[in-house]
């Protein structure tokens, strides 16, 4: 009799979370949906027109003219369905179609497939390697994708291309997704991919003296998680961090900026928070918002690429300011009239492939800079 009345209670408390994790997704999106509406149109009363006023008012600026290419990719995905994405299953059937803006995939050198022991299991890894040789530099790379969506295959074309400008290998990581794997699935996979390579390097032919991270949207919140952790870890050793158009802060209404971004809403926004944190957990733990760290002293030098009217802009900003202050290394390039994961969309989007060359060269001139450090340092102890 006891059993059966432990087992009764214990259904009681599962079905009670559950009812609880849809109150606050609902809460959640409840917050955010006027704000949406109110930027991207569908309602038409008073309450509407006061939220659209009150986000024109908080970024009184001069009306800018639009991107025609924007425009024409904009077009291109309404046609597909895939803007404006309020759910979980939009956001993944939109990324099934990023692929078809990103252009003609780049030949390398050699592109090798793995599955690599992490703390839960294996993890997909993809390498990109430009040419023949050893001790080449590294470039850990996490897909973005919202925690719930992306692959190795979404950034494939891209990816291609930054590993023959930069002459570096990059190694793409396929860390577990929400919400089938909620936080902190996806960066305990990235720093357990990132540790592995660290300690693999010369086995790939690189060198694991000069590893970068880097990502776009989610994948610059690990790539940033991933160098906290490496601090706090005692490593591996880091020595540069790309963060593309990263969403840093899951307080989504901590920043009074209401873009008019169509691919990341804040309905969106709130629906894949909600698939990706637990509610249990702090949405200002470090490892979730790394803008909410303590401190953010002795990390690797930071490239941030942003655009103005991103949703995500002023966590940029706002983590490169701090990075700046606690005395890291930072440079923020920002990119107008574009739209949210438009490094994705070179095919279609000369900036899309500005950034791609922007960040190649950028990561070159780090790797590089380590190369001439580490020559000299060894040159001064052989004397």
């Amino acid at each position: 009799m006891c059993d059966v009345s432990i087992q009764i209670l214990s259904r009681r408390i599962s079905g009670a979370r559950r009812v609880l994790r849809v109150i606050a997704a609902i809460a959640v999106l409840t917050y955010a949906a006027p704000y949406a509406r109110a930027t991207f149109g569908g309602e038409s009363s008073g309450k509407s027109n006061a939220l659209r006023q009150q986000a024109t008012d908080q970024n009184a600026q001069p009306t800018k003219r639009a991107d025609p290419q924007v425009k024409a990719v904009v077009d291109k995905m309404a046609a597909a369905g895939v803007i404006h994405l309020m759910t979980v299953d939009q956001v993944r059937k939109a990324y099934l179609f990023y692929p078809t803006l990103s252009g003609t995939p780049e030949h390398v050198f050699r592109m090798d497939n793995r599955s690599i022991p992490g703390s839960a299991g294996n993890i997909s890894i993809r390498l990109y390697i430009p040419r023949e040789g050893q001790g080449l530099p590294i470039f850990v790379f996490f897909h973005g994708g919202g925690f719930v969506a992306g692959s190795l295959d979404t950034h494939d074309t891209p990816l291609r291309a930054v590993a023959n400008r930069c002459g570096c290998i990059v190694v793409s990581v396929g860390y577990r997704l929400a919400p089938q794997n909620t936080y902190p699935a996806a960066p305990d996979d990235a720093y357990a991919a990132t540790k592995w390579i660290s300690e693999h390097a010369a086995e790939i032919g690189g060198d694991a003296r000069r590893i970068a991270v880097g990502g776009d949207g989610a994948g610059g919140n690990l790539a940033a998680v991933v160098t906290l952790m490496g601090r706090d870890r005692g490593g591996p050793h880091l020595v540069y961090q790309v963060l593309i158009y990263p969403t840093l802060n899951a307080i989504i209404q901590a920043s009074g900026y209401i873009s008019k971004d169509p691919v990341l809403t804040p309905d969106v926004r709130a629906a894949i928070l909600a698939a990706y944190v637990p509610l249990t957990k702090d949405l200002q733990d470090p490892y979730i918002s790394p803008v909410s760290a303590k401190s953010l002293k002795d990390l690797p030098p930071a490239f941030l690429v942003t655009d103005e009217d991103d949703p995500a802009r002023d966590e940029g900003d706002a983590y490169a300011k701090r990075l700046a202050e606690e005395g890291v290394a930072v440079k923020v390039s920002k990119y107008p009239n574009m739209i949210h994961n438009f490094f994705l969309m070179a095919g279609e989007l000369d900036a899309g492939k500005k950034a791609i060359d922007e960040i190649s060269e950028a990561l070159k001139n780090r790797f590089e800079n380590v190369s001439r450090s580490l020559t000299s340092t060894e040159q001064g102890e052989s004397r």
